[in-house]
């Protein structure tokens, strides 16, 4: 009899996307879904960047260079320098979107069964990298009620065993918001020096910091051998359908590796590295009128959320992403009850359940993460069927 691979039984489904087939089924129906359960950002992909493309002369779209087009790393290179990281492009490995960056670092770093800590909640993504590396989460948990600030040092050395070979964070983080701070980065910086572990940075927000100065881990002093970066133009351009990425790191071993399989996949999408080239000439100023919207929706959605009955929102400190706790009993029913069985106005709105964002079963049964990627008539039309939904949702708790 013919049987799934463990592997394939062990992936998990994303959470995020989980509940599009209910979301499909009321839009059939006549009702309008706001989407504020994905990460797909309504701003423009700036237009030179897409000109770059149009207009691009070729007669035979090659395989470039496994490692992404030179003169593509040279201009990343210099965009790091602008944002205060000091690179050269030969420590940079393009990959198809900042998916491939992630897996190529675990799989260069790290052997089956070798553990990562990751604080929670994080990317629920980080999983379905982990189960095809054959690597092994270890969840240490952060709370709402402090914004999901850096768990202490104390808790992360509870977490390290011989099995240990790393730390992974998102900063901004994802689903959170949260803004790590100097003296947070510093923490990890210690750690791993202490521990001989690798630092793995996902940086796909930095361009989008509101409470504070992004700290990249590739600034860390004497940690150059343990980071490594990952990186996307997905967010920073608003062109997540690029699928084009980055892993960034000093440690000439791991880029050797990384090479390998870099090579074995061939090359990164070729449309989509000159998108990312051409973006690069983007002036100092660009990202100024982007992070001022994503501030001002930011604003609206935290203010509507906190002056809701039950509801709690931290305000984050970067993305575009902010987490909730609702009065409801479970947010995966509450979620899919909003599809299936609500409409205000003819008009309901897509959440993702914050449970596939913990690693640890159980918890996050009573938050949602919410995406503010949509502009702020449409943020205040959603809010308004969310209290309304509240108000009427049989498993509404005190």
């Amino acid at each position: 009899m013919l049987t799934i691979s463990q592997r394939g039984q062990q992936m998990p489904a994303s959470p995020i996307r989980k509940l599009v087939p209910y979301a499909e089924t009321a839009k059939k129906k006549g009702v309008k879904v706001y989407h504020l359960n994905i990460g797909q950002p309504d701003i423009e992909t700036p237009k030179i960047a897409l000109d770059a493309v149009r207009n691009f002369d070729f007669k035979v779209l090659e395989y470039s260079h496994s490692a992404g087009n030179e003169s593509y790393r040279r201009k990343l290179a210099d965009y790091y320098k602008k944002v205060g990281i000091d690179i050269d492009y030969q420590h940079i490995i393009i990959t198809t979107g900042g998916s491939e960056a992630i897996l190529f670092g675990f799989m260069s770093c790290l052997d089956a069964g070798d553990e990562v800590i990751i604080p929670e909640p994080f990317y629920a993504n980080y999983n379905g990298f982990a189960v095809a590396a054959g690597v092994v989460v270890k969840p240490l948990t952060s709370y709402i009620e402090n914004g999901f600030a850096l768990p202490p040092v104390s808790e992360f050395e509870k977490l390290i065993t011989p099995k240990t070979k790393g730390i992974v964070i998102c900063n901004p983080n994802n689903p959170t918001g949260y803004l790590y701070s100097q003296e947070e980065m510093e923490t990890l910086r210690q750690l791993v020096i202490k521990h001989n572990l690798y630092l793995f940075s996902d940086e796909a927000y930095r361009d989008f910091c509101y409470t504070g100065e992004h700290i990249s881990a590739l600034q860390l002093k004497g940690a150059e051998n343990n980071v490594l970066m990952m990186d996307t133009i997905s967010k920073r351009y608003s062109a997540c359908g690029g699928r084009i990425g980055a892993l960034v790191t000093r440690n000439q071993a791991v880029i050797d590796t990384a090479m390998k399989f870099a090579q074995a996949r061939l090359s990164p999408p070729s449309f989509a590295q000159i998108l990312g080239e051409a973006a690069c000439d983007l002036p100092a100023d660009y990202f100024n009128e982007t992070k001022a919207e994503y501030l001002k929706r930011r604003d609206v959605l935290v203010d509507r959320l906190n002056r809701m009955p039950g509801v709690f929102c931290p305000n984050p400190g970067g993305a575009f992403y902010a987490m909730a706790s609702l009065p409801v009993d479970d947010t995966d029913v509450f979620c899919q009850w909003l599809l299936e069985s609500f409409s205000y106005n003819n008009q309901t709105l897509m959440l993702a359940p914050a449970g596939g964002f913990y690693g640890t079963k159980g918890l996050g049964k009573k938050e949602v993460r919410l995406a503010y990627v949509l502009n702020t008539d449409d943020l205040n039309r959603a809010m308004d069927c969310l209290e309304k939904a509240l108000e009427q949702y049989p498993g509404k708790t005190n």
